[in-house]
């Protein structure tokens, strides 16, 4: 069986959750960059492997794949090592709320809007644009503050072990806790920053950890 691909930059949150899943899972995988700030997922050849051009691409065993949840979960449950999605079927539902909390809220604020703001535009020359990061602030904090409800007294984000919601969040977390509006914003999430403490410290995290400049 060939090793899987992953074609995408490693700085992308959606790569470093999919890598992530690999880590947890022991499988061995080949990483590809893609360098999308020069453009190179508008080319033909990479459109071929994602017709909407974002990141990251999959392919494993002539089997090609897109959209990080779905490469996650087929991770999962390809490759052996310890399940990280839940057998009950409430924390199970849990994990899929959360990744669509993610989507949908969490990744437009505070990586879209933020994190972009603040650590990409100055790496690229730029001003950062206040206007959208006052104007995604409410949505980042909102996000963070039902994460940190949803989490509660667990250790991890869907119960006691963990889970592909958890390896969602940390990229995520990562990055728009270097940022002023994430600092304020997880200053009233215990529950979550309790949660980081030990993530931050797993060998997954440690390994993946990208580099910005």
């Amino acid at each position: 069986m060939a090793d899987p691909v992953i074609y995408g930059p490693a700085f992308s949150t959606y790569v470093r959750s999919v890598l992530l899943t690999l880590e947890e899972k022991g499988a061995p995988y080949r990483l590809e960059e893609i360098n999308i700030l020069e453009g190179a997922h508008q080319t033909p050849e990479y459109r071929a492997r994602h017709p909407f051009t974002k990141v990251p691409a999959f392919e494993h065993d002539g089997f090609a794949l897109y959209e990080a949840v779905a490469i996650m979960r087929y991770v999962d449950e390809t490759f052996e090592g310890p399940s990280l999605q839940p057998d009950d079927a409430r924390a199970r539902a849990r994990m899929t709320q959360i990744h669509g909390i993610m989507n949908a809220y969490a990744y437009p604020a505070c990586i879209s809007a933020c994190v972009i703001q603040r650590l990409v535009v100055p790496l690229t020359g730029g001003t950062p644009d206040e206007a959208v990061v006052a104007e995604a602030v409410p949505q980042a904090t909102t996000s963070v503050e039902a994460l940190d409800a949803l989490i509660g007294d667990n250790a991890y984000l869907t119960g006691a072990t963990l889970s592909l919601a958890d390896l969602h969040l940390a990229p995520v977390y990562d990055y728009f806790s270097q940022t002023p509006e994430g600092a304020t914003a997880l200053q009233g999430t215990p529950n979550l920053r309790r949660w980081w403490a030990g993530m931050s410290e797993r060998e997954s995290v440690q390994k993946t950890k990208p580099a910005l400049g």
